[in-house]
């Protein structure tokens, strides 16, 4: 009974006596709920042609293996695996043709069935009015595919608040060293 009544007094406290001390129209709550605010200038569409050069190869690779499971070695997928790059981003497939930014994040090899990374990367742009912006890529690649759609999920500078998709395209593989160029078509709504 005692037990009981301790309950009921927790319940009256919590319910109705500290509620009571916040100030009007107060709640105490780590989530409060605001208007969007409405932006001063329309979304835009903006459609951005990138080549994305993946280097595992020579002295100065940009993609290096960090972290492996055991069992990846006996996986036709390399499942397990993951990779930090930092890749540039180029307005050609020439590696040797102007670099905009680069291509910051990682893959993790993450399908046991077939050649499918999650891709979590940043596309830093160094170059023109994109200067210091970035979109953000979170997604599935699934890297055999002829073409695989990867959500655009944010941005920062003039991306901010970013969303939208890209399209990756391999452009070349090169199978003796495991270097990969591939097109990237993105397209992101932004402010």
């Amino acid at each position: 009974m005692a037990k009981l009544f301790s309950i009921s007094i927790l319940l009256l406290l919590f319910t109705t006596i500290i509620p009571s001390l916040a100030k009007d129209g107060e709640h105490y709550s780590f989530l409060q709920s605001q208007k969007p605010v409405t932006p001063r200038v329309p979304q835009k569409l903006s459609h951005l042609r990138l080549f994305w050069h993946d280097i595992v190869s020579g002295p100065d690779p940009t993609a290096v293996r960090v972290a492996q499971a055991a069992s990846a070695n006996k996986s036709a997928t390399g499942f397990g695996t993951l990779v930090i790059i930092d890749d540039p981003l180029t307005v050609g497939p020439e590696l040797t043709s102007k670099l905009v930014g680069r291509a910051q994040g990682i893959y993790a090899l993450a399908s046991k069935e077939e050649a499918g990374l999650l891709v979590s990367m940043n596309f830093a742009f160094i170059e023109g009015k994109y200067n210091g912006s970035t979109v953000t890529i979170l997604g599935r690649n699934a890297v055999f595919s002829e073409v695989r759609e990867i959500p655009v999920v944010g941005g920062s500078g003039l991306f901010r608040m970013a969303q939208g998709y890209a399209l990756a395209r391999t452009y070349s593989f090169n199978r003796k060293t495991g270097d990969t160029v591939v097109e990237y078509n993105v397209f992101v709504m932004h402010y």
